[in-house]
């Protein structure tokens, strides 16, 4: 089954330096229909002005991904972790006990991001980050980005739950089947695809997503040149 998130229909949220659109309900946006989807607990897809940024701010218990669109963001934590994540690279955090942090668009050129909140399968764990860069060229598969599996650590992200994330650019006229373990929730971060499962098919155009429940794989075709992220998750 596929149900599509059209990008109008996502929570706005416009504070002048950042400007956020919720997948799921976050701070002052509330939809009871859109509270997560299954250990996936949220989704910004957030635009953040030059020279402005996220001061420090505690988590615990949850494993935080950042995926760069385009520019890039400055972390700095609480166990002495900094670094620069650029367009093309993603970030982990899992902040098992707790750990504070303070994420800033430091350049001159806006700043345009996912943030992707999944539980953790695992609570009181060590606090870690880490960020990474994967290929930027397109293919005709989705790279794995994070995963929580052992077979995966060597090439991918490490986070503590039995997801997986996938992301990357597809070009046009490229058509891929995508596995699917559990449910999926697919992220339109540039051009214009469709999604089919045989029965039904669904075009995203950017800024969309789509949950995908009930399936064993999707076929996913690009109508022009597209990134696109799955993020699979159990329920």
């Amino acid at each position: 089954m596929i149900t599509h998130i059209p990008y109008s229909e996502l929570g706005k949220a416009n504070h002048g330096w950042l400007k956020a659109n919720h997948h799921f309900s976050f701070a002052h946006y509330y939809n009871p229909k859109r509270i997560g989807f299954g250990k996936l607990r949220v989704i910004n897809d957030d635009w953040v002005a030059p020279n402005s940024g996220f001061p420090p701010h505690p988590h615990h218990n949850m494993e935080i991904i950042t995926f760069v669109r385009s520019g890039a963001i400055t972390h700095e934590d609480s166990l002495g972790n900094r670094g620069t994540t650029q367009a093309g690279e993603v970030q982990v955090m899992s902040a098992g006990t707790g750990i504070m942090h303070s994420e800033y668009n430091l350049s001159t050129e806006p700043l345009t991001l996912y943030q992707i909140w999944i539980e953790s399968k695992q609570a009181g764990v060590k606090p870690r980050w880490e960020s990474r860069q994967f290929p930027t060229e397109s293919s005709s598969s989705l790279p794995l980005l994070v995963s929580g599996f052992e077979e995966d650590k060597d090439n991918a992200l490490f986070i503590y739950q039995d997801a997986r994330i996938y992301g990357g650019q597809l070009k046009s006229d490229t058509t891929t089947e995508h596995k699917i373990q559990d449910q999926a929730y697919v992220l339109a971060s540039k051009g214009t695809f469709e999604i089919t499962n045989g029965s039904e098919n669904v075009r995203l155009t950017q800024g969309d997503g789509a949950e995908i429940t009930k399936e064993n794989s999707i076929q996913i075709n690009a109508l022009e040149d597209s990134e696109v992220i799955v993020i699979d998750v159990p329920n």
